[in-house]
């Protein structure tokens, strides 16, 4: 399964099988969340075989049910963090669909404070959010998209390498599915700015991780 692939086939999930990760594939993931760290200035952690963080109020109001494994996305404070993280994560995800799992963004509805108490959040860091994993009882479904027109501006015709990363960028999950953000072409500088909302800062960071797979890096700049 390519990337690509993976951004079809990928939907959230919220209810998990008990069954292991094997250890090959937490070997896979781990490697991931090392470069991540290395190339984002990044903290993120890995968390297997631990229910309590999905086993609180907050979880089961979520709907979530048999998680035992996620993906702690943490990192030092700063005014990019969100979106640095939210790049990292969707990587991540992608990887994990790849590899035969499931998984789901969460922000609110987990036990912040069980998370914590299995991993390691240093002084001046913050535990943003988390990435549900396994293998799902279920397969998820797919949400329906905002017309492409209404997420992008392009001035003149729009290039082919354009719109490939807008219709990977429209399988992009955002919280509430809300899609608040636009992508501006100028030249081949793309720019691409959150239009508000909850999460908004690392649904942007996942929608430029989409973008850059479809539209291929060799084609374009990010401005500024």
């Amino acid at each position: 399964m390519t990337i690509l692939e993976a951004m079809q086939a990928r939907h959230s999930v919220r209810s998990y099988k008990d069954a292991p990760l094997k250890p090959e594939t937490v070997s896979a993931l781990q490697k991931e969340i090392d470069a991540c760290n290395q190339e984002g200035g990044l903290h993120i952690q890995l968390v297997t075989d631990e229910p309590k963080a999905f086993d609180s109020l907050m979880a089961h109001y979520g709907k979530f049910s048999g998680v035992r494994n996620y993906i702690a996305l943490i990192g030092q404070k700063s005014v990019d963090l969100e979106e640095r993280l939210g790049y990292c994560g969707e990587r991540l995800v992608l990887l994990a669909q790849t590899l035969g799992l499931n998984t789901c963004w969460v922000a609110m509805t987990f036990g912040k404070g069980a998370a914590k108490s299995r991993c390691t959040v240093a002084p001046g860091e913050k535990l943003v959010c988390v990435l549900a994993l396994g293998h799902g009882a279920v397969q998820g479904a797919a949400h329906r998209s905002k017309p492409m027109e209404t997420l992008c501006q392009a001035e003149g015709a729009m290039p082919d390498w354009f719109r490939r990363g807008m219709e990977a960028a429209m399988l992009a999950p955002t919280a509430m599915n809300q899609q608040k953000f636009l992508i501006s072409l100028r030249g081949n500088t793309v720019a691409a700015k959150s239009l508000g909302g909850f999460y908004s800062k690392v649904d942007l960071g996942i929608v430029k991780c989409h973008f850059e797979a479809g539209a291929g890096k060799e084609n374009f700049t990010w401005a500024g």
